[in-house]
Formats: C-alpha cells, structure tokens, sequence
C-alpha cells in the first residue's frame, strides 16, 4: 500500500477505506513514515474532514497500537469521567471520591497540564499523590478504594501521544476527528462500563463555539457507542472560570473543602451535583434525579466522601492527615487586587484568568516543564457578586515576587456594571 496515494484521496476528498487508515496509523507508530509524510496527511484530514465511520477506524487503529486495560475481575460498574480542560477545573478530584463512596468503581488516566488549563495530575502531584502507577497498583487501588487516578502510561494509546505532538507541531489540533478518536481511544482502552466526558465551550475553554462543541458531543457518542460502552456528554460552560481558585494547590484546598460541607461558589456545587446525579441515575445507583442528590448530600455530610478521598490519596502516597489540615498551601507571595469601582463584576475573559494564573507560575508552556504548585489566583468576587471601590477582588499567589505588571493585566479584565450581567447555564447540553 502506497502512503502518498492515501494521502492524495485524503487532499481530493476521496473517502479512505478501513484498510487505508489502519495501515497509515500503523506504519506511523512504527517509524515507516516520516513526520513531515503524517503532517500532510493529518493536515488534509483537518482541511477536508473525514466522516464518522473513518473516525472510528481511525480510532479503533489508535487503540490498538498498545495495550488495553482489563478490569473485569474487579466487582462493580467502573466509570471514567474525561474533561477537556478549562479554567479552575477541579471536578475530577471532587467527583471521584464522591461517586465512589456512593458504590461506583473510577478509574482515569490523566495528563498534565499545558497553557491556561490546569491538568488534573499537577493538582494531585501538588499535594504528594504519587501517580505513576503500574497497571497492577490501578487494579489494587481501584479493588480496595473504589477509585484511582493515574498519569498516562506509554504503553496505552501509544499512537496518540506521537499524533498529539505532531498536531502541535502542525496547527491541528482543533480538528474534530482528530479530538474524538484522542478523547475515545484513550478513554476506551481504560476498559470501564461507561464513559462520562465533560466537553468545556467558551472563552477558557477547548471549544470556543457551542456548534463545535456539540459536533464533538456527538461525534464522541457515536464512536464510543461503537465499542459497545456507554457513554454521556455534558457540554458545560467556561465562560468564567469555575468557581473561586485557579491553580494546583489552592484548587485542591477547595476540593477538600468542598467535601468537607463548604463548597467554594454556586457554580461548582451546581456543577459537581448535576454531573454526579446524571451519573448515579445513568449507572442505576439511583432510580432518579432526587435520589441522586439525597445520595450526594448523604456521602457529603456524613464525610464519607472526605473519607474516601483521604484513603484513596493515602495509597497513592500523600499524607492524608497533613493534606486535610491545609498544610500543603503556603505560597511565599501573595497579592491582593483591588476594585476600581463598586459594582457587580464579570471577568472578560476566563481564559485571561487562567494566563495570568500561568504567568504566576501554576502552568507550563512545554510538556515536562516545571511548575509552581503554590502559584495561582483566588477569586474573592466571582460574576455577578457585588464589590465596593477600594476591597479586594481577587488575590494572586506564588512562590518568586510578583510582578506588579500582573496588577494591571487583571485589572483590565475586571468589568464593573450597576446591574447583574447575563449568564450562561452550568450545565449547558448533555448529549446521551
């Protein structure tokens, strides 16, 4: 098979067999084609698209260039929830300890981050949670604590990891097909019952457009629904960013609030609640939404989900006892905004946020890079919270000085208004 011919139907819309895409991704895992060869043919898939049905072999090719995880020996309904990114997301962190005190077994593979979105890895490693785990240690944990999270290994989805570098290289990366077989083919070799992905629309989030969004939720559906798993997507709103704190330590001070009882903001508990609930419901731990929430409230309040979490970061490592009494948080520097004017307040940009809570410190530009766990932005107002002239704003933190240029970089991205500012829904589709 001739891999400049693939590449010539691909750049003249030609549809590619089954044949055909299997032999492209497998002779790319295998160093038989150059990168400059692959980045012409993944930049044809990105101009001209492909349909739904190459998307799945595309996928089913990605999965099978390694391994795939079994965890059929291990009694209960195992779940993955996925986010696609976004600014103060720390619902992994929180969901996981809750849905496993209510009976479900999770297990996610992450990453780290890169740019303005924080990665769910850095958030655990801020506080000593130990996450490159054998596929022998996932199987213990998840068996005896209901719940793991671990980094990527490299022998899952090998494929994707040498794809994804080459579409950062490339300018490719907001290609649908390409985004749907990453997301589904890593999720898929997890090899749990269900698959729950979180698909973030907005300024700070993967899709800028809810018409992307949603091509990709059903795009996701569809493919995943091929490999006999079921599956939801919420498409959620990040507009601005989730709740109060943006960072790694600082969001993982507010998780562990958050399940001891004192949520950080209306808009993560909305969040954490509906995700969870829909969960419970679709997974048949509960007959219906009500249910779910008495459920969720139950785990809350009598701190089972706090006990959990602490017996889950325990095994992978961390002090539990020193994590619970906040004594991981103690950024060297910290910065208070102030209000120009009284108002109630919007932040212009989630995304901005999130960069200026990189440029303190808590991102990375390049994988691998070192970061600052202390460094973040706390948010004492959130949108449509009223401010006086002259209080606090938000707070920055990190652990070099900070530069005073940041003092304005955030203040342009305050807006002021006498009335409420519009808002979006938490939650705004989900796609079954």
């Amino acid at each position: 098979m001739n891999f400049l011919g693939i590449i010539e139907k691909q750049r003249t819309k030609k549809p590619l067999t089954k044949e055909e895409v299997e032999f492209a991704i497998n002779q790319y895992v295998n160093d038989k084609i150059p990168d400059y060869q692959f980045a012409a043919f993944i930049m044809a898939i990105n101009i001209n698209n492909i349909g739904l049905e190459q998307t799945y072999w595309l996928t089913n090719s990605m999965l099978h260039s390694g391994n795939t995880v079994d965890f059929s020996s291990i009694k209960g309904i195992k779940i993955d929830k996925h986010s696609t990114g976004g600014v103060g997301d720390k619902v992994s962190v929180i969901i996981g300890p809750i849905l496993a005190a209510c009976g479900l077994k999770v297990a996610k593979m992450s990453g780290p981050g890169l740019g303005h979105t924080g990665g769910t890895i850095d958030k655990l490693n801020s506080i000593g949670v130990n996450t490159n785990l054998t596929l022998q240690q996932c199987k213990k944990l998840l068996k005896d604590n209901g719940i793991f999270i671990a980094s990527q290994t490299d022998d899952i989805v090998p494929a994707d990891k040498k794809i994804y570098a080459l579409r950062n290289a490339t300018s490719t990366v907001d290609s649908l097909p390409l985004i749907a077989s990453s997301i589904a083919s890593k999720k898929v070799a997890m090899g749990t019952d269900y698959i729950f992905i979180d698909v973030k629309v907005g300024d700070g989030g993967f899709c800028e457009t809810y018409d992307k969004a949603f091509k990709l939720g059903k795009i996701l559906i569809s493919i995943i629904k091929k490999f006999n798993r079921k599956s939801i997507v919420h498409i959620t709103n990040m507009n601005q960013p989730l709740g109060r704190s943006i960072g790694n330590c600082i969001e993982m001070k507010t998780t562990i609030e958050f399940l001891d009882g004192k949520p950080e903001s209306k808009d993560v508990k909305e969040l954490i609640y509906e995700f969870s609930s829909d969960i419970l419901v679709a997974t048949k731990i509960c007959k219906n939404k009500k249910e779910a929430y008495e459920k969720i409230d139950e785990v809350i309040n009598s701190k089972k989900a706090l006990e959990v979490f602490k017996k889950w970061i325990s095994s992978q490592h961390a002090n539990a006892n020193e994590v619970c009494k906040n004594k991981f948080f103690k950024p060297k520097y910290s910065l208070e905004i102030k209000a120009d004017k009284s108002g109630y307040v919007k932040y212009k940009s989630a995304r901005e946020v999130g960069m200026i809570s990189f440029l303190l410190g808590a991102g990375r530009e390049v994988k691998g890079a070192p970061i600052d766990f202390q460094a973040g932005v706390y948010l004492n107002k959130i949108i449509n919270e009223k401010v006086n002239k002259g209080e606090t704003v938000a707070t920055l933190y990190s652990s070099k000085k900070i530069n005073s240029l940041l003092i304005q970089k955030f203040k342009k991205n305050i807006l002021y208004s006498n009335s409420k500012f519009k808002e979006l829904p938490v939650i705004v589709k989900v796609i079954k």
